[in-house]
């Protein structure tokens, strides 16, 4: 409901007459102080109506008997869109009903056009045609058939290469009112075809056989009624013929042979012997464009030349007498002129159709060497024809946008200077503004561009600060699916930037993306909406807030039920990395807790990490490594095949990517933290191909196999495991010469287990394994390991702060100690009770080394503010580590280093205890 009246007020938006509501202070209210919107004027209904797609004009008009009756006006049925939604003989069989009139369609698909003759529109005008790549002769010459008063006929720009010239013949005999035909992509056009044009339609004045193999020359000489032709892409073309022929055709004004193998001397010879001619455009014309001496040439013969070492825009001002004389921007100064010239027009449209075709296919090809003309012509081309008048023009010049700028698709990089032109030149309004729009078309291609764009950071920005993101929000809600795809593709891209993600929840982004889950999943075709929001989400989930609100709007069922049915790559990957980033947030929120509650989340994610794509295997084990840091989910990964899927994954991963291999050790080393876990994944096979990944030049690599050896060797089983599948030396490696100060700690943990003694008696009764124990040279390998571990902790060893640490007792000498041997990120590692038991009995041990090591993994364990610190001093309170500390701290053999760590963490325990009773 409105509370005022509206009537219409018609404006101007360029040349085109929009009404527009406009506020009536005489109102007639109902009872409750409000306007039923029944009561409005028709001509406003019926304005409103026509901003409509036909979908949702037909849904508003079963409203009501009056709605009903307007909704059927003719006025609003001569032009029809059926692009955005798929056209089958069912809807046309609705539609047929109100399509008497009907001047303009257009459709996408050869199932479309079969369905489109089945709407009996048979005053038809124009009719345009995209995605016809199989479209047969059978249903064009039918569609022909069915429409004998066609004007104008568009069937590209895909290669139709089912449609043959027995197809264009049924289009000249049946079509005799033809004045406009262009085709793409078709095998040959030959003889017959093109003189049956020439006879039949007498008013044909514009032909394009674009992309087409074979064309013949000597034919086309014969459509005398010619003023525009292009053969642009097209090969084979006899250009000698092409001098003979077309240079004697009366009317031919303009002629594009852009993206073909025509070469200077043609050129020059049509230019003299055309009489009519007054422009050639041939752009990315290799031949010419390589003729320096052609190129640096300007003498045209009175003729305008268009090529990529030509100004353009300069060009075009020359054709006409009366254009403004700025030379700006001779197509954005025309259409804003009061002159009204039909021939001006003509051929302004023409050029406008042609050259923003051309620049789409140069950006989808990528020629090398056209950097200069992108940046200082292309770009502005684009933006001028964003603003034609021709919608299919707009289209088009986005979709070049979003394609010029890429460089490579694959890893979404793009060209940083092209993206930033098209933002200096105020690309990115221009772009938003034909997102608002009401045409859906324009809608998809711009939100396309946006999202493509937007990779920059600086564009990122630019589309943010000018209301871009509500803008691609609103198009996320979209029924049409090519909107949805390419909004939701913006928004993932916008959500890289941290800046963005609060502004993206804040506009409801998050709500709207999940919503597009739920709807697409349950629909065919939805794979690359479902790839762009479950990134997006993804992108999303890695912030706290927005993780939170992800959650309470059903994300994560919308996420786990595209794990567990969608089957497609790309779908599977961002939803195991939404879900993965769901549950980085243990710490803050409960989100963790909730994707491993939440049914059949653990099984899905074990099943991914099967998958034959190393994509979606390193998504699911990161997101199992993630969910692993909750114990209840921890087991209930194990229970749902997790150890045995995962020690595969680390077995197949030897030759993958480091982010695979590092997610596999990481997800490894989260499950091993229960001993059972970790009892479970020796006895799978675990530990050889941890070995394999510890021996890894990647730091992340070694570092999360480093974590996994660690937690098994608590178990004596598995310690004797690393001992016989070649760990020692891999461990003693990392200790030794990682960069990583981690890695080197929890090799040194994992030494110091194996050495402790506790392996011993597993060792000599041989039952590591249910085969015979591998012989190895334990007294060896402990001499080596012991050595290891005493050269890593002397390497935190400052001469001079110990020194002064074994003369006094004040603070500020253990605090320097405890800065110089400080690990950061140990500070993140949690012990259980049963591994803080083992390192206050090492303190114990008879080897001085395994004390010094013990000593100094409880000061990081126990340094204030390190993040399980306080769960640590109560377990070692529990044990009743402070007396055995304070021995470790007295004893007479014991060296320095033990002695001052012990004395630290004695210090750290009574520090924490003050902190509790304050």
């Amino acid at each position: 409901m409105m509370s005022r009246r509206v009537r219409r007020k018609v404006v101007r938006r360029q040349k085109e007459k929009v009404d527009c509501p406009e506020s009536d202070e005489n109102l007639s209210l109902d009872e409750n102080g409000m306007l039923d919107w029944t009561r409005l004027p028709d001509d406003t209904v019926i304005q409103l109506f026509s901003c409509l797609n036909y979908r949702d004009r037909a849904s508003l008009s079963s409203t009501c008997r009056t709605w009903w009756t307007l909704g059927k006006s003719p006025c609003l049925w001569q032009v029809l869109d059926l692009r955005p939604h798929k056209c089958d003989a069912t809807a046309a069989a609705v539609l047929a009903s109100r399509c008497e009139n009907l001047q303009k369609l257009r459709f996408r698909g050869p199932e479309s056009a079969e369905a489109v003759i089945k709407l009996q529109a048979k005053n038809l005008r124009e009719i345009s045609g995209d995605c016809c790549r199989k479209m047969t002769d059978a249903t064009l010459s039918v569609l022909a058939a069915r429409h004998e008063a066609l004007e104008c006929l568009v069937i590209g720009p895909d290669f139709c290469e089912r449609i043959s010239s027995d197809a264009v013949k049924a289009i000249a005999i049946c079509c005799p009112k033809l004045q406009k035909l262009r085709i793409s992509g078709l095998h040959e056009v030959d003889a017959d075809a093109i003189n049956a044009l020439a006879k039949h339609c007498q008013n044909l004045t514009d032909i394009g056989f674009i992309d087409c193999r074979k064309v013949d020359e000597t034919a086309l000489g014969n459509v005398a009624s010619l003023r525009f032709l292009s053969v642009a892409g097209t090969t084979n073309i006899k250009w000698n013929l092409v001098l003979q022929e077309w240079s004697k055709l009366p009317h031919l004004i303009a002629l594009d042979v852009s993206r073909t193998d025509i070469n200077p001397t043609s050129v020059s010879r049509f230019f003299s012997s055309s009489v009519s001619l007054k422009v050639l455009c041939a752009l990315n014309c290799p031949s010419i464009e390589e003729d320096a001496s052609f190129a640096s040439n300007r003498n045209h013969k009175g003729k305008v030349l268009l090529a990529v070492f030509t100004d353009i825009l300069k060009g075009v001002a020359t054709l006409f007498v009366d254009t403004p004389k700025n030379n700006m921007n001779v197509f954005l100064d025309w259409r804003y002129s009061k002159v009204e010239d039909r021939r001006v027009n003509e051929i302004l449209n023409w050029l406008e159709w042609i050259i923003s075709n051309t620049l789409l296919r140069v950006s989808e090809s990528n020629p090398p060497g056209l950097d200069n003309f992108w940046l200082n012509q292309g770009t502005t081309l684009l933006l001028s024809f964003m603003q034609s008048p021709q919608e299919d023009v707009q289209e088009r010049s986005a979709t070049a946008l979003a394609t010029f700028v890429v460089v490579d698709d694959e890893n979404a990089s793009i060209d940083i200077g092209r993206a930033e032109a098209v933002m200096r030149e105020g690309g990115i309004r221009l772009l938003l503004n034909l997102a608002r729009s009401w045409r859906e078309g324009l809608q998809s291609e711009a939100a396309k561009a946006i999202a493509n764009l937007s990779v920059n950071a600086n564009v990122a920005k630019a589309v943010a600060d000018e209301g871009g993101i509500s803008i691609l929000v609103n198009l996320a809600r979209s029924v049409n699916r090519l909107v949805a795809e390419e909004a939701a593709g913006g928004l993932w891209n916008l959500s890289v930037g941290e800046d963005h993600k609060g502004a993206i929840a804040e506009a409801g982004g998050v709500k709207a993306l999940v919503d597009l889950i739920f709807k697409w999943s349950r629909s065919s075709g939805g794979e690359g909406v479902l790839e762009r929001a479950a990134g997006a989400l993804a992108n999303l989930a890695a912030d706290d807030k927005c993780s939170t609100e992800v959650a309470s709007v059903g994300g994560v069922h919308a996420l786990v039920t595209l794990a567990r049915t969608c089957k497609v790559e790309g779908v599977q990957e961002q939803a195991a990395r939404a879900l993965a980033n769901l549950a980085a947030h243990g710490d803050s929120n409960s989100n963790n807790a909730v994707v491993g509650q939440e049914a059949g989340a653990l099984e899905a994610l074990v099943q991914l990490t099967r998958s034959p794509h190393d994509g979606v295997r390193q998504e699911a084990a990161g997101a199992l490594w993630n969910l692993s840091f909750d114990d209840r989910n921890r087991e209930a990964i194990a229970a749902a095949g997790g150890v045995e899927a995962l020690v595969a994954l680390a077995h197949s991963c030897s030759n993958a990517s480091h982010g695979l291999q590092e997610r596999a050790a990481g997800a490894l080393w989260g499950l091993s933290v229960s001993e059972a876990n970790s009892v479970a994944i020796g006895r799978e096979g675990g530990v050889a191909p941890l070995i394999a990944l510890a021996r890894s030049d990647a730091e992340d690599v070694h570092e999360t196999a480093a974590g996994a050896l660690w937690n098994l060797a608590f178990n004596p089983g598995n310690a004797l495991r690393i001992v016989e599948e070649g760990g020692v030396p891999a461990l003693v490696h990392l200790c030794s010469s990682s960069v990583s100060k981690m890695a080197r700690f929890m090799s040194a943990l994992a030494l110091a287990y194996m050495f402790d003694g506790r392996m011993d008696e597993i060792a000599m009764v041989g039952t590591s394994t249910e085969s015979t124990s591998k012989s190895v040279n334990l007294d060896g390998l402990r001499r080596t390991a012991l050595k290891q571990i005493e050269a890593f902790v002397m390497t935190f060893s400052d001469p001079q702060a110990f020194a002064a640490a074994a003369v006094s007792s004040a603070p500020a000498a253990l605090a320097q100690v405890t800065e110089s041997a400080r690990i950061q990120e140990a500070g993140h590692l949690r012990c259980s009770g049963a591994e803080i038991g083992r390192f206050v009995a090492m303190l114990r041990n008879p080897s001085p080394t395994l004390k010094g090591c013990a000593a100094f993994a409880l000061l990081q364990f126990t340094i204030p503010g390190g993040r399980h610190a306080v769960l640590h001093v109560r377990l070692l309170q529990s044990a009743g580590a402070p007396r055995v500390l304070r021995a470790a701290a007295a004893a007479a053999g014991a060296p320095i280093e033990a002695k001052i760590f012990a004395r630290i963490v004695l210090r750290n325990l009574e520090q924490h205890q003050a902190e509790l009773s304050v």
